[in-house]
Parts: structure tokens; C-alpha cells; sequence
């Protein structure tokens, strides 16, 4: 799917002409006759809007004369409790900007609604995309950290697998917004090392962009939103996986505290079982023949019973 998007007035709209210069074009999962139009309207090389169709594309910045590209990863919610990553590729020609995702994503959608685009300004809108994806990064930290708080409520209360099940998939969750966090962190550091300035002829490094100062605020600002977002997201990995530990111990302690209560009444159990046993048998035995033997020997198996279940509560097992 392809849109494109320019400023008219101030306000920027959607556009069928996607060839006028100081266009945003938008690609979700394009196909290959979308690849090529955009290639020869923006002038960009197809290996530039193919990289981000890779899902495991791991973020980066190439440049090629006066073309650019950045990849970053961004959040996709699959789930209440799954959270992945897909990547989203930023191209930038003299003219147009293109960018490039899997799926339709809420860094895009809700940038547009905000309006306060402009897509002529390439530079600021790279940075407002990377902006937008690190709020987006901690508001879904947010919603997990809220669910993870909601399903150790529920362990308290019941040791089931179930919530222990939903506790592994925020992990995993987790681990993937860390993992792609990371990777952003070190573009955007890259990015703000080289202040986005223009390659000259001879120089190596650097992106054919300009960073005005506004810009760089910006970036500043993407910078702590993205570092904010990391330390929340390694912050609630560890505090989940100690959580999950904890709970294992005191399930596997509960667990044992059951089957040595359930050892202690087999134990006392067990001894009028083994009287009754040698009175059942076929032999002489004491107070066979006594009127009052079977109530002797009943006495006597609760009474050793008790002894039993008196010996074992002094010992902690019942």
C-alpha cells in the first residue's frame, strides 16, 4: 500500500500525485511494482525501500551520495501481553522522504493525526518519527508493567501456571523492546555525533542531511525519550524475572510443605493399618477370644496414632 502526504497551506493532507517534490511517501508492505514507481520518482536506490521488508533488519544508517537511509525498530503490539518489534526504514533523497514498514503502525498514524508535520523538511521529520517511536516504546512499557503488577496480584492470591504463563510472555516481551531499544539508542548517537551533517567530497561518515538547531533539540529530546524507555524496559525486566523466581521458590515451597503434611498423615495412618494387619490374621493372637478386644485394640491404634501424630507436630511436620 502507498500514500503520500504534503504540506498545502500549513496543513498537511493526503495527496494522489506522489512525484511533486517535498513529499512524505508512506510504503506498507508494497509490493514490487510500488518499490519501482517510488524508485523512479524519488530517484532512490530499491535496496533502500527493500531493506526495512526484512523483519530481522537490525537498525542502522548507510548513505549513499546524497541519499540516506536509516532503519530503526519500533513496537507492534500482537497481544495485551505480547510485544514485537518490526523495523521501519527512513529514506531520504534531496526532494522526498520515504519510509517503509511491514504494517500499518501507530508511529505513522499517529503522527499524522497530530498534523504537526512537515513533510518538506526532511530532517525533522526523520527525528519526529524517532521521537514518536520511543513514546510509543514507553507507553507500551507502560501497559506491560501495569498487567505484570495485575498478574502477581493474582499469584498472591492463587499459585496457578496460568498467570506464571502470561509472567513468561511479558518476559519475552521485554526482551524484544530491550534488544531493539539498544540497537536505536546507538543510531541516534551516531546520528547526533555527526550532527546529520553533509558528506564532502573526500570525508567518510555522515548523512546527507542538515541539522538545524531546532533539529538538534529534537534529536536531544528523541535521545532521552529512547534512554528513558531503556532503563524502564531493562528496570521491569529485572524486576519481572525476580518476581518470577520468587514465585517459582514459593510455589516449589508450598508444594513440599503439602506433601510432607500428606507424608506425616500417611505415617499415622500407617500404624493401625499394621495392627489391623496382624489381627487379620489366621494365629493365636492376645485378646482373641476377650469380649472386650476389639475395643482394646481400637484404643490402642489411636492412641499409638496419636503418640505418632504428636511426635511428628513437635518436629514441625504437621
Amino acid at each position: 500500500m502507498l500514500r503520500a502526504y504534503r504540506q498545502i497551506q500549513q496543513v498537511v493532507h493526503p495527496v494522489e500525485d506522489f512525484t511533486q517534490p517535498g513529499t512524505w511517501i508512506h510504503l506498507v508492505a508494497p509490493t514490487d511494482e510500488e518499490v519501482a514507481a517510488v524508485a523512479a520518482a524519488t530517484g532512490l536506490p530499491t535496496d533502500f525501500l527493500r531493506a526495512a521488508l526484512d523483519e530481522d533488519e537490525r537498525p542502522r544508517q548507510e548513505a549513499e551520495g546524497e541519499q540516506a537511509l536509516v532503519i530503526i525498530r519500533i513496537p507492534v503490539a500482537r497481544s495485551p501481553l505480547q510485544y514485537t518489534t518490526i523495523p521501519l526504514g527512513i529514506a531520504v533523497s534531496q526532494d522526498f522522504l520515504v519510509t517503509v514498514c511491514l504494517e500499518e503502525t501507530p508511529v505513522i498514524d499517529g503522527l499524522v493525526a497530530q498534523g504537526k508535520v512537515h513533510p518538506a523538511k526532511k530532517t525533522r521529520l526523520l527525528l519526529q518519527l524517532m521521537y514518536r517511536a520511543a513514546r510509543l516504546y514507553l507507553d507500551y512499557l507502560e501497559r506491560l508493567d501495569r498487567k505484570a503488577t495485575e498478574l502477581e496480584t493474582a499469584l498472591r492470591r492463587s499459585m496457578r501456571n496460568e498467570e506464571m504463563f502470561h509472567l513468561m510472555e511479558i518476559q519475552k516481551s521485554l526482551v524484544f523492546l530491550t534488544t531493539a531499544l539498544r540497537a536505536n539508542q546507538i543510531v541516534m548517537e551516531k546520528l547526533l555525533r555527526s550532527r546529520l551533517r553533509p558528506v564532502r567530497e573526500g570525508e567518510n561518515g555522515g548523512l546527507p542531511l542538515r541539522l538545524y538547531p531546532d533539529d538538534e533539540d529534537l534529536l536531544e529530546d528523541a535521545i532521552t525519550e529512547n534512554q528513558q524507555a531503556l532503563s524502564a524496559a531493562e528496570v521491569h525486566s529485572s524486576i519481572l524475572s525476580g518476581t518470577m523466581d520468587a514465585f517459582a521458590s514459593i510455589i516449589s515451597n508450598n508444594l513440599n510443605i503439602v506433601m510432607k503434611f500428606l507424608t506425616a498423615v500417611t505415617i499415622i495412618l500407617a500404624i493401625p493399618t499394621v495392627i489391623g494387619t496382624f489381627y487379620g490374621m489366621n494365629v493365636p493372637l492376645p485378646l482373641q477370644h476377650s469380649p472386650f478386644g476389639f475395643g482394646v485394640i481400637a484404643g490402642a491404634s489411636v492412641l499409638a496414632g496419636g503418640v505418632a501424630g504428636f511426635l511428628l507436630w513437635r518436629r514441625g511436620m504437621l
